[in-house]
């Protein structure tokens, strides 16, 4: 089992956790935000959450305020808007720092393990086209960054904030941690 399960995290209701909760299942993790021009992405999330949820996939969100103040919102207006604006039911978790010098440490050991970023080139270009300096591979570029963790808990794959939920790229990755038991 890898370390990034152990680490301590805090659902959005408060109650201290840790994604050894999930173990056994795939699991994506989500930096998300309420108002950035990604934040439709919500949708997507929460139709691959059901779709493939009853094979052993969940997405965690973790919401960041870390772009631009597009997350300004407390953990309670986080989950409404994300509930009454989106349906979401996958687990949404306590407002954390994903890059920086307050970053959690979830977000260190997920940044910091070498997995290379699938899709980042288009990501960065738009970025930097908006003036935006974009930071090295050991940091998260946007909201909406995506890592996919095995049911052995190991980093199998990170992906752009712009590749979304219907990404043949993801669907690919996710399927083929699913059909491994």
């Amino acid at each position: 089992m890898s370390d990034v399960l152990n680490i301590p995290v805090k659902l959005a209701d408060g109650r201290e956790t840790s994604l050894s909760e999930y173990k056994g299942q795939v699991m994506l993790v989500v930096n998300v935000a309420s108002k950035c021009g990604l934040t439709k992405q919500y949708e997507g999330l929460e139709k691959l959450y059901e779709d493939k949820r009853g094979k052993g996939f969940v997405v965690t969100a973790f919401p960041a305020n870390n772009f631009k103040g597009q997350e300004p919102g407390t953990d309670a207006e986080i989950v409404e808007f994300c509930t009454l604006t989106y349906d979401v039911k996958f687990p949404i978790f306590s407002k954390i720092s994903v890059k920086g010098e307050d970053k959690h440490p979830l977000y260190r050991e997920l940044t910091e393990s070498g997995v290379p970023t699938t899709g980042d080139g288009p990501m960065k270009e738009r970025l930097r086209g908006f003036g935006t300096e974009v930071a090295d591979d050991n940091e998260i570029v946007w909201n909406f960054e995506k890592f996919l963790i095995g049911r052995d808990g190991r980093i199998v794959a990170r992906f752009a904030p712009d590749v979304t939920a219907e990404d043949s790229r993801l669907v690919a990755a996710i399927d083929k941690e699913l059909a491994k038991s």
